[in-house]
């Protein structure tokens, strides 16, 4: 059986479990105070050249979201976020339970524009019935988005100077941030992100690790009393050691940035592939995410021996899915899933 269903069906890395193995039986203080957790939020600073950033490391990427999120808003506020955003569609109202709305805006192949952003804003403080609202207090994107599309530099940069001339703090979802990075077409760095959000987020389940997501806090006004809020939500793991030794290991020899790379180029040869055989993508993903339209009758074929996601409901006679590849994903899974659909 093939898995293309997302890109944490396996467990971790190797070199991210050998670490794991390696330092097994060590003992050292918990909830992240140990000197791994150190050394991995050393390497995660000099990665994003921010040396004076706090790092924080979480369990998964929803209980990272509604944390952040809750801690960055007043009780009165909302997020603005794509109508198609993870928290606005795939967090089964983990957002709203903390008390906080989503306020959606339009989506263009996932992201989101400057323009629509300043609007929504502007046009809320215009009406003389504000008070009675709920505020837009912050703004989440995520990178790459739910489409597997890539904000530009230069989109980011004007996203960040809307949000900061009115004086929102811009929050970045980085749940697949390794396959942002690795992607070809991506002009986006670390340290960009560094500078232009106020808070972003290293995603490790969906990159090597067997779980947890690295938050970067570039603004730590903004989050004053992050790690009380963190155990709230049920966020902060006792063993905070194994959260710290798979980021050193991410961190340490390019890994992160090997597993982004790899995964990148086998989609893409994935996406060529089903172009060949006259299957166009939905949407024109860059990263680890290929979206197809395909026919009910090939889907059905291909179900038997190939492990993917409807993306929507199922249609009368074709419908969209999606494939994902990850670091375990290897050109031998590609070439098997192409000539599955050749003979579909």
């Amino acid at each position: 059986m093939l898995h293309f269903e997302s890109d944490y069906m396996a467990g971790a890395h190797p070199e991210v479990l050998q670490r794991l193995i390696d330092t097994n039986l060590q003992q050292t203080v918990g909830y992240g105070a140990d000197p791994y957790t150190a050394r991995a939020k050393a390497l995660i600073r000099e990665a994003c050249g921010a040396p004076e950033a706090q790092v924080h490391f979480l369990v998964g990427g929803t209980q990272t979201n509604a944390t952040v999120i809750d801690g960055l808003l007043a009780r009165h506020e909302g997020v603005l976020a794509a109508e198609s955003g993870h928290i606005s569609v795939h967090e089964s109202g983990a957002i709203e339970a903390t008390g906080h709305k989503v306020l959606t805006l339009p989506q263009y192949e996932g992201k989101v524009r400057a323009e629509d952003v300043a609007h929504y804003i502007d046009e809320f403080y215009r009406d003389d019935t504000y008070e009675h609202m709920v505020a837009p207090g912050m703004l989440y994107i995520s990178f790459p988005t739910e489409y597997g599309t890539l904000y530009s530099l230069e989109e980011l940069k004007a996203l960040s100077e809307v949000c900061h001339t009115r004086e929102i703090p811009l929050y970045i979802d980085g749940a697949r941030l390794g396959y942002a990075l690795g992607a070809e077409e991506c002009d986006v760095t670390l340290g960009d992100l560094a500078r232009l959000a106020d808070v972003f987020y290293i995603g490790g389940t969906k990159v090597g690790a067997l779980f947890g997501e690295a938050v970067v806090v570039t603004n730590p006004k903004l989050l004053p009393h992050f790690f009380p809020l963190i155990k709230q939500h049920g966020a902060l793991l006792a063993k905070g050691r194994l959260l710290g030794v798979q980021f050193e290991a991410l961190f340490s020899n390019g890994l992160y940035e090997q597993i982004g790379r790899k995964a990148t180029s086998l989609a893409l040869r994935l996406r060529e592939g089903f172009e060949r055989l006259g299957y166009s993508a939905v949407v024109n993903s860059p990263t680890n995410q290929q979206f197809f339209r395909l026919p009910n009758r090939v889907i059905d074929a291909l179900m038997p021996h190939a492990g993917f996601e409807y993306w929507g409901p199922r249609g009368a006679t074709e419908s969209t899915v999606r494939f994902v590849t990850s670091w375990n994903t290897t050109d031998q899974d590609i070439t098997d899933l192409l000539s599955l659909l050749e003979n579909a």
